[in-house]
């Protein structure tokens, strides 16, 4: 598995959707080494493709890998250096869940990151790269939209109940303040709760690709999964996660999505910066 692990479905409007933690794939010879297959599957953004089919009608490019991020997290920096100094956070080869539990009996080996990210994570940041470059031959404005979802509840990242829509735009550098508010008010005006540039401010992918001066916006929008699944209350297990997903109990959320990426495009058409 290398490159064709990438799927890409192009759209002529000026919006990017990247769903790099929506992948399940682990290679047999990765699987060997886990600790246990469940647990190396469990931090999966389940479901998230599913949430956003609806923006290739929008015109929108959609770009997805189907390796899980247990074998290499293409959400962060490739140097390996922590997004979130000092807080809890996990890294380019995992070596933990998000609760901690350990996913290899022993630590990885350096040349076996590297092997992973040269073969992995170098594709899906080419096929970004090269979707950005398309966009932007067309389009004078392009956004970067990083979706991703996390369980409500992770006592080891964050406190409390996460809210459900969490706008990142790396404490406003990655896009323009005028995108970040219109995602935000469409937020506002739904019945669920919101947060911009709170425990998450954006992963690698925003960090990086976010250049509002050049023309490319970029927001990440984590989602708490109880927005859009009927989430375990409770300690999940293999038996109750991941769950099934409705449509029609994701529908409320989804249309909220739905209204958030048509801002991402109004804006990228006519953002005229001053």
């Amino acid at each position: 598995m290398t490159a064709e692990t990438i799927r890409c479905v192009e759209g002529d409007a000026p919006l990017i959707v990247s769903m790099p933690h929506t992948g399940t794939q682990i290679p047999s010879d990765i699987e060997a080494q886990l600790c246990d297959v469940w647990q190396a599957r469990c931090d999966t953004d389940w479901h998230v493709e599913k949430l956003y089919d609806f923006a290739a009608g929008l015109g929108a490019t959609l770009v997805r890998t189907e390796v899980s991020r247990t074998v290499i997290d293409v959400n962060r920096d490739p140097c390996g250096y922590s997004l979130y100094p000092g807080m809890t956070t996990t890294g380019l080869c995992p070596a933990e869940t998000f609760e901690g539990v350990p996913l290899y009996a022993s630590a990885l080996a350096a040349e076996e990151i590297a092997r992973r990210s040269a073969q992995f994570f170098a594709p899906y940041h080419t096929m970004l790269e090269r979707q950005i470059r398309r966009l932007r031959r067309h389009h004078r404005q392009v956004v970067v939209f990083d979706a991703h979802a996390i369980r409500s509840r992770l006592p080891r990242l964050f406190d409390g109940l996460l809210p459900h829509f969490n706008i990142g735009t790396n404490a406003g550098c990655s896009c323009a303040p005028e995108l970040a508010q219109a995602v935000t008010e469409v937020c506002a005006q739904s019945r669920f709760s919101y947060v911009l540039d709170g425990r998450f401010k954006g992963g690698w992918i925003t960090r990086h690709y976010g250049a509002p001066k050049e023309g490319v916006h970029a927001i990440q929008m984590e989602l708490a999964c109880r927005g859009y699944l009927q989430e375990p209350q409770g300690a999940i297990s293999p038996q109750n996660w991941p769950v099934v997903y409705d449509e029609a109990f994701a529908a409320p959320l989804r249309a909220r999505l739905l209204d958030i990426l048509k801002c991402c495009v109004s804006f990228a058409r006519s953002y005229e910066p001053v």
